[in-house]
C-alpha cells in the first residue's frame, strides 16, 4: 500500500464561522461541528481540518490570533474542543489545527509588549523599523520601504508611542513575527507541542512561505500602474526557510509516532521549491498548497482582474505538477478553500450544468496523485453569491479592495462590484446549506452574512438522500480513492494532450490502471478513440475496460470518441 497514510486519506476543510451555528447569534461554533460529525462520517473524509478557532478580534476571521492557547468564546469552550476531538478520533477522522504563525493579532499580548517602548525585551518579536531618512514619522511616503499590503494600503503602520513603523503584509492588526529571533521561534514551537499534547493530528500551516524575510527589507520595484513596490522576492521563501522549517520539524514533530500531518500554504512556490519541501530526507513538510492553476484565470491586474479559464491551461498547469512531484514529494489537490471562490462558478457551469459540472471537477481532481481536499459546501456543488451591493460583504481584502480601487483610483463602483461579485472570499464564506428551511438551516437567529438564496435546491438534506446528486458523486470518489491503490499511489499520465476541452489521464500501477475522461465544457466533445490506451477501448480478444464511474447515470462508452457537456466517466482495467 502506500507509503504514508495521507497518501490514501480525503481532507474535509471546515469554516467554523460559516458550518453551523449551535446557539442562535449567527455564527458558526464547535457544538455545530460536533453535531454535523455523523454527515461528516457519511461523506467518508479521513481528516477535518478547522479554521482558526483560537481567541481573535476577528479583523481577518480569525486569521489574527489574540492567544494561541484560548478557545474563542465565539465558537465554544475548551470542553466543546475536547469533545469534538474525541467525537473525531472516534469516528476514525484526524483533526489538523489552522497554523497561523507568520502573523499574530495587534492584541495578542506578545504585541502589545513589543508595542509598549523601543528597548522593551519583546521589541524585537516583531519588525519595527524607524521612518524612511529626511522623512518625518507619519508624513507621505515616510514607510520605511515601498511594500505593499495584501488587503490594500502601505505593508506598514506607524505606532504614535514609540514613532517607529511595524511590518504587516496583511491587516494593519496582523503584525508580521520576526523569525529571525530564536524566541519567537521557541515560543511557536512550544505552542504547537502543547496541541499535539491534546490530542490535535497535525497543522495547516498559513502562508508559511513568508516567515523569513530579506532582512535589509528594501524597496520592491514598482510595476507599471502600481501603487506599490513587489515585495514577493523578499520575503516568500526568504534565506532562511528551510533551516526554519527544518528546525519546526525537528523541535515538533521528530520522535512522535507518524500520525501527523504538516501542510504549509505557499503563494507563489514553484516545483522546484515544492520538491525541496516536501523531499521527505529534509524533514520539512509533507505537502504544499501551491497557487499555480487557481490564479489561471487572473489577467495581468490580478485576482481582480479575470481571463476566462482555458481547459488546455488547466490540464497543463495540474500535469505539469502531476510530473514534477512524481518520484519525489507530494501533492495537495484542491478546488476551493476560505480564500477561493465556489469552483463550480468559477471553472464550471452554475446554470444549467451545475450538477454535472460540480461532478466533472471533482472527478478530474480526486483522481490525480495527491491528497484531495474538499471545501465545506464543495461537496453539494455550492455556487458563487449574487451580492447586490457592497454593504453585503464582510471579507476586509474585499472591502479594502473596494474603497481603494473607487476612492482613491477612481474605478467605476459597479465595476469593481462585478469582480468582487466574481472573486471575492465571502463566496466561499457564506453559510453552510443544511436545509431549504430558513436560513438554509445554518442558524436560527440572524447569520453573520447572507446566506445564497438557491439553499431551496441546494442543500445537505436532499442531497445526502438522492443517490444521484453531487454529494454521491464525491462519497464514491473518497470510497474509490480507499479502495483503490491505483488512485493512491499508481502513475500520471496525461492523454489527449491537446485537446480543447476533454481532460483525460491514466493511472497506472504495475498491472492495473485507470482511465479518467471528462469534458470540462457546456458544449459536446468529439475527440479521437484511437488516442487513447489500447486497454481502455479493448479490440481483439482483449475485453474493453470496465466503467467504474459516471456522472450522467449511463454513460457514454469509450469508443465512441464522444462526450456529452460536462460528462466524466472512469475506466479501470485490473
Amino acid at each position: 500500500m502506500s507509503d504514508k497514510w495521507w497518501q490514501s486519506a480525503v481532507v474535509y476543510q471546515v469554516y467554523p464561522r460559516s458550518f453551523a451555528d449551535s446557539d442562535g447569534d449567527g455564527i458558526g461554533d464547535l457544538r455545530g461541528v460536533i453535531e454535523h460529525l455523523d454527515y461528516l462520517n457519511e461523506l467518508g473524509v479521513d481528516v477535518v481540518w478547522l479554521s482558526p478557532i483560537y481567541a481573535s478580534p476577528h479583523d481577518d476571521n480569525g486569521y489574527d490570533i489574540s492567544d494561541y492557547r484560548a478557545i474563542d468564546p465565539l465558537f465554544g469552550t475548551f470542553d466543546d474542543f475536547d469533545e469534538l476531538l474525541e467525537g473525531m478520533h472516534a469516528r476514525g477522522m484526524k483533526l489538523v489545527m489552522d497554523l497561523v504563525v507568520n502573523h499574530t493579532s495587534d492584541e495578542h499580548p506578545w504585541f502589545i509588549e513589543s508595542a509598549s517602548s523601543t528597548d522593551n525585551p519583546k521589541r524585537d518579536w516583531y519588525w519595527w523599523r524607524p521612518a524612511r531618512a529626511r522623512k518625518q514619522p507619519g508624513e507621505q511616503g515616510a514607510e520605511p520601504n515601498n511594500w505593499g499590503s495584501f488587503f490594500s494600503g502601505p505593508a506598514w503602520q506607524l505606532d504614535p508611542q514609540t514613532g517607529e513603523y511595524y511590518l504587516h503584509l496583511f491587516s494593519r492588526k496582523q503584525p508580521d513575527l520576526n523569525w529571525e529571533n530564536p524566541e519567537v521561534r521557541d515560543a511557536v514551537y512550544e505552542m504547537m507541542n502543547w496541541w499535539l499534547d491534546r490530542g490535535v493530528d497535525g497543522f495547516r500551516m498559513d502562508v508559511i512561505n513568508f516567515i523569513s524575510k530579506v532582512t535589509s527589507l528594501p524597496d520592491g520595484v514598482v510595476p507599471e500602474g502600481a501603487l506599490y513596490g513587489d515585495a514577493y522576492p523578499y520575503f516568500a521563501q526568504g534565506p532562511r526557510i528551510h533551516e526554519f522549517l527544518h528546525e519546526m520539524h525537528e523541535r515538533v514533530f521528530a520522535g512522535r509516532e507518524d500520525r501527523y500531518l504538516t501542510v504549509g500554504e505557499m503563494p507563489g512556490v514553484d516545483i522546484e521549491q515544492a520538491r525541496r519541501f516536501t523531499d521527505p530526507r529534509n524533514g520539512e513538510l509533507d505537502m504544499v498548497f501551491q497557487f499555480e492553476h487557481v490564479d489561471l484565470d487572473h489577467g495581468p491586474g490580478g485576482k481582480w482582474d479575470h481571463r476566462p479559464l482555458s481547459v488546455l491551461d488547466l490540464k497543463r498547469n495540474l500535469s505539469t505538477w502531476q510530473e514534477g512531484l512524481a518520484d519525489l514529494g507530494w501533492n495537495s489537490l484542491y478546488w476551493n478553500n476560505h480564500d477561493q471562490p465556489r469552483v463550480v462558478s468559477r471553472f464550471g457551469d452554475d446554470g444549467e450544468h451545475r450538477i454535472p459540472s460540480a461532478k466533472a471537477l471533482g472527478t478530474v481532481l480526486h483522481l490525480m496523485r495527491g491528497t484531495p481536499y474538499v471545501y465545506q459546501g464543495e461537496e453539494l456543488g455550492m455556487t458563487n453569491v449574487p451580492f447586490s451591493s457592497i454593504d453585503d460583504f464582510r471579507d476586509i481584502e474585499s472591502l479594502n479592495h473596494y474603497a481603494e480601487a473607487v476612492d482613491i483610483l477612481g474605478a467605476p463602483a459597479e465595476e469593481v462590484l462585478a469582480a468582487l461579485r466574481r472573486t471575492s472570499r465571502d463566496n466561499a464564506r457564506t453559510p453552510m446549506q443544511w436545509t431549504s428551511g430558513p436560513h438554509a438551516g445554518f442558524t436560527t437567529g440572524t447569520p453573520w452574512i447572507t446566506v445564497n438564496p438557491n439553499a431551496a435546491d441546494i442543500n445537505a438534506e436532499a442531497e445526502v438522500a438522492d443517490p444521484d446528486s453531487v454529494f454521491a458523486h464525491y462519497r464514491a470518489l473518497i470510497d474509490l480513492r480507499h479502495r483503490s491503490e491505483v488512485v493512491a499511489a499508481g502513475d500520471y499520465a496525461l492523454v489527449l494532450p491537446e485537446h480543447p476541452q476533454v481532460f483525460a489521464y491514466t493511472r497506472s500501477l504495475s498491472d492495473r490502471s485507470l482511465l479518467v475522461l471528462a469534458n470540462l465544457s457546456s458544449e459536446p466533445a468529439t475527440f479521437d478513440a484511437a488516442q487513447l490506451p489500447a486497454w481502455a477501448v479493448g479490440g481483439g480478444d482483449a475485453p474493453a475496460a470496465e466503467l467504474v464511474l459516471s456522472n450522467l447515470g449511463s454513460a457514454t462508452e469509450a469508443t465512441s470518441g464522444s462526450l456529452r457537456p460536462w460528462e466524466a466517466v472512469v475506466y479501470s482495467r485490473g
